[in-house]
C-alpha cells in the first residue's frame, strides 16, 4: 500500500531500534519515551481490530469490544485484505490457530 512512501533511512533506524528490544518491559520503556499514550493506544487498538477481523467478527461486535470507529475498522480491513501483509504476518505468528482455522474452511 504505502510501504514505499514510508521507506527512509530514519524509518530504517526506527525499525532496527525496535528489533533490538529484548522483552515487553523494554518495549514499554521505549514506546513510553517514543510516542504519546494516545498514539500507542491507537496502534494497539488497530492490531486488536485486525485480530478480530481475522476471527470473522462483525463490525458491531468489533466496535463494542475495542471501541474502534467503523472508519477505523474499515481502514484496518483494507490493510488486512489488500495491504502489505504486515498484519497477517504478525497475527499468524501471535495466533497460529488463525491459520489452522482458515485452512479448515
Amino acid at each position: 500500500m504505502q510501504i514505499n512512501k514510508i521507506r527512509s533511512e530514519q524509518t530504517d533506524k526506527l525499525f532496527k531500534a525496535i528489533l533490538e528490544l529484548k522483552d515487553l518491559e523494554e518495549c514499554y520503556m521505549f514506546f513510553d519515551d517514543l510516542s504519546t499514550m494516545s498514539e500507542l493506544q491507537s496502534m494497539a487498538q488497530r492490531l486488536e481490530v485486525a485480530h478480530a477481523l481475522k476471527q470473522k467478527k462483525t463490525y458491531d461486535r468489533i466496535q463494542n469490544e475495542t471501541g474502534a470507529s467503523t472508519a477505523t475498522i474499515s481502514r484496518v480491513r483494507r490493510c488486512v485484505d489488500y495491504g502489505s501483509g504486515g498484519y497477517n504476518t504478525v497475527l499468524n505468528r501471535l495466533y497460529p490457530e488463525l491459520i489452522e482455522n482458515s485452512d479448515k474452511k
